[in-house]
């Protein structure tokens, strides 16, 4: 009987061993992501404050979200930074990526400098450092004002402030680059030398053999960066805190303001909440319209 015991005790935990080796990750999972993400959408139905708790339930949270303008604002400038960092970044990262495909003197000095962008680019330091170089008597303005120019006030000028933030995140197109690098060498040779045969230049090459062959790295790219482009935070805070008149308030930027300097719980997770189903939407139509412009290999179609 103990044997039968002991033998059924050494399948069970050969079976669910595994589980014990994921058991970490799988707290921290529901610690860090499940547990806040189910109280945050609690929370976007109620008056949660986070020292006055909770009164109310419904959806007047997300009734104010939408009758408020300054909100209703942040979300327009939110859609205009997304759209011209994202094709910009994109754009940047497959042309550099597509020079340092070639086997060119320190190629591998440059694929480092500009990876690194990449991976400080979000920091605090270097948004700080990025607010002294564009301020009015910072070293942009320096440079011009050796040439004769009188520089302009890039971070008062509301025409101008979200450029440099917009600015910020175009320069970190280091990930983006390695991964398109990365498909770039993925090209079989020899449908370039095909190419070349029927008579196809560089550009015609680039455009009729090397972009179809990446789109689905195009469409990854551009799903994973739209998404952290409707996220940015560290720009707009640091650099401008918002301002000025309010050209940089990203959504982000209010989520922290409402949850962090007005303890408005309720309300920044009905803005957290409104901004995850337009990123689920965005996302959405852009695995529904891959079907037109994405092509994969092993695909018949």
């Amino acid at each position: 009987m103990d044997s039968a015991a002991s033998t059924h005790k050494s399948k069970f935990f050969k079976r669910n061993v595994g589980l014990f080796f994921i058991l970490i990750w799988l707290i921290g999972f529901i610690i860090f992501k499940v547990y806040p993400f189910a109280t945050s959408l609690y929370y976007s139905f109620t008056d949660m404050h986070l020292f006055n708790g909770i009164h109310k339930f419904g959806l007047f949270q997300y009734e104010k979200v939408f009758n408020t303008s300054k909100i209703m604002k942040s979300l327009k400038i939110t859609f205009k930074y997304a759209f011209i960092t994202v094709p910009l970044k994109l754009i940047a990262a497959l042309f550099i990526a597509y020079i340092l495909n070639f086997k060119i003197k320190g190629v591998n000095f440059f694929r480092t400098a500009y990876y690194v962008p990449s991976i400080l680019g979000g920091s605090v330091a270097v948004a700080v450092l990025w607010k002294a170089v564009f301020k009015n008597d910072g070293i942009i303005n320096t440079i011009l004002g050796f040439f004769g120019v009188e520089g302009p006030n890039w971070l008062a000028d509301p025409g101008k402030a979200l450029w440099v933030i917009c600015l910020l995140r175009i320069w970190q197109f280091g990930s983006s680059m390695v991964i398109f690098l990365a498909a770039l060498k993925g090209v079989p040779a020899d449908l370039y030398e095909a190419a070349s045969l029927d008579g196809a230049g560089k550009w015609r090459q680039f455009f009729s053999v090397t972009i179809p062959l990446i789109t689905p790295v195009i469409f990854y790219n551009l799903v994973t960066q739209l998404c952290q482009a409707f996220q940015e935070f560290n720009g707009p805070y640091i650099i401008t805190n918002g301002g000025p008149l309010q050209s940089t308030s990203l959504v982000a930027y209010f989520v922290y303001k409402y949850a962090f300097e007005q303890y408005e719980m309720g309300l920044a997770s009905a803005i957290s909440w409104i901004l995850f189903l337009i990123l689920l939407v965005l996302t959405i139509i852009a695995f529904v319209s891959q079907r037109y412009w994405v092509y994969y290999s092993d695909d018949d179609n």
